[in-house]
């Protein structure tokens, strides 16, 4: 892969309030920019207002909260759903928009049924409260789109054993739920896990985070950048803006997520299990 360099945006939709005004943004700004983009959506209920449970359990996702500037990022009433307000659908009380997003010429693959449950409690859950979980979310998917998704991204890159168990019985074509800096085969699935190795708005303080991000680029290769429809859709999208265009000049190919995993799939590369860790900027473990 010497002499390459393509990056891979994959757009986690993870709020109704990023499905309702951060994929419209987002589309606007790719359009401008002429490039695809892989979304990744949740479909069911916006819990969002249940990561209080986070805050009384972990200072380190308080003071994430904080740094990030959450209430801007995500918005009053987000805060609530769930707890005082009713959880709204995301992505399936949007079907229109879902179908748009392939319209307008990019990809849309899974990413889960109810997030904040599986962020929160996963590493407490069985097999089968899992295959539920994604027998709800791909049902939903399907009712929306007319077609099976190809891809799973975990939410929060959060896996366990008992997930990549469930992993094996559903038809995907490829993965992407960690936050490793190369690609590999997750072992005792035989599909190509496509990692998000650059780091995200969130965890490098923003607008103030767009060279560090620039800086990971400059040696070349292929790349994922994690964008969120609620940060890069909303109150950092001059910095989004930022990043395609400096991606541009460092002379970047942006390509879907589809097409990268083929690439990487050609590459060969090793078979390994997933490991968990805490990367800097984030709250809680993820898988790596």
């Amino acid at each position: 892969m010497r002499g390459l360099r393509i990056l891979g945006l994959k757009v986690d939709v993870d709020t109704r309030r990023g499905m309702e005004e951060g994929v419209p943004s987002l589309l606007e700004t790719l359009a401008a920019h002429g490039v695809p983009a892989t979304f990744f959506l949740s479909f069911g209920p916006d819990n969002s207002g249940k990561a209080i449970c986070q805050l009384l359990r972990n200072p380190r996702f308080l003071g994430k909260m904080l740094r990030t500037n959450a209430p801007g990022l995500y918005g009053f009433r987000t805060a609530l759903y769930g707890t005082l307000l009713p959880a709204p659908r995301i992505a399936s009380a949007l079907p229109s928009l879902c179908r748009t997003i392939e319209e307008k010429g990019h990809e849309v693959e899974f990413h889960a049924w109810d997030h904040r449950t599986w962020q929160d409690a996963l590493p407490g859950k069985g097999a089968g409260w899992i295959r539920e979980w994604f027998a709800r979310g791909v049902a939903s998917y399907e009712e929306c789109l007319g077609h099976r998704p190809r891809a799973f991204g975990a939410p929060a890159w959060l896996l366990t054993e008992e997930a990549v168990g469930v992993l094996r019985e559903f038809p995907w074509e490829y993965l992407s739920c960690t936050r490793a800096s190369a690609p590999f085969f997750l072992e005792g699935t035989g599909l190509v896990e496509v990692p998000s190795d650059l780091p995200c708005l969130e965890e490098v303080g923003g607008k103030r985070g767009v060279p560090r991000i620039l800086a990971a680029l400059d040696s070349g290769g292929m790349h994922v950048l994690p964008v969120h429809a609620e940060a890069e859709g909303g109150i950092w999208r001059n910095a989004f803006v930022e990043i395609l265009d400096g991606a541009r000049d460092l002379g970047y190919g942006i390509f879907p997520l589809s097409r990268i995993a083929s690439l990487f799939r050609a590459a060969s590369p090793p078979s390994r299990r997933f490991r968990s860790g805490l990367l800097p900027g984030r709250a809680v473990p993820c898988a790596i």
